[in-house]
């Protein structure tokens, strides 16, 4: 099972996305972890390698299992483990592009319109605006159609000292 992590950097009520060129989607800035590599440490590798900047004090919001089906929700045709983390600031001046895509700063409430998977929304909102961390399954046709979800919250503190 492929095991992703993105991070999400939120700072002055605006947030970093990457928006990616195939379907336009945006998603946090993130992806595969390395053999041997922690959670954390591919959380500020990739955001690092796709972003140019480094976040400062990033902290685990959530654990996700996606799913891919045949589009009747029975045959699983993928699947993978998505970590989200959040930070509150960054070190450095972003990249405008990168071979990923473009990063572009968005008001946090733009979470809510703005084109992208329905779990990535759920999970990037939740990141900006909860206490605790989220747990959840998504399914998705291989459209990403999102199919049904379960969501779970823990209201135990998240690890960030302004909390």
């Amino acid at each position: 099972m492929q095991r992703i992590v993105n991070l999400l950097v939120v700072k002055d009520d605006q947030v970093l996305l990457l928006k990616k060129p195939r379907r336009g989607w945006y998603v946090a800035p993130g992806g595969k972890m390395d053999p041997g590599e922690s959670i954390y440490e591919t959380a500020v590798r990739e955001f690092t390698e796709e972003t140019g900047a480094v976040p400062i004090d990033p902290h685990l919001k959530g654990v996700y299992t996606m799913v891919i089906t045949d589009g009747t929700g029975e045959h699983t045709i993928n699947e993978w483990m998505l970590y989200t983390f959040v930070a509150h600031d960054l070190s450095g001046e972003p990249f405008e592009t990168t071979v990923e895509g473009i990063l572009e700063w968005h008001p946090v409430a733009s979470l809510h319109t703005l084109p992208m998977a329905e779990g990535d929304r759920r999970n990037l909102l939740f990141a900006v605006s909860q206490q605790g961390v989220q747990y959840g399954t998504f399914h998705y046709t291989g459209e990403f159609k999102l199919l049904k979800e379960t969501i779970q919250n823990s209201m135990e503190g998240d690890g960030n000292d302004g909390s």
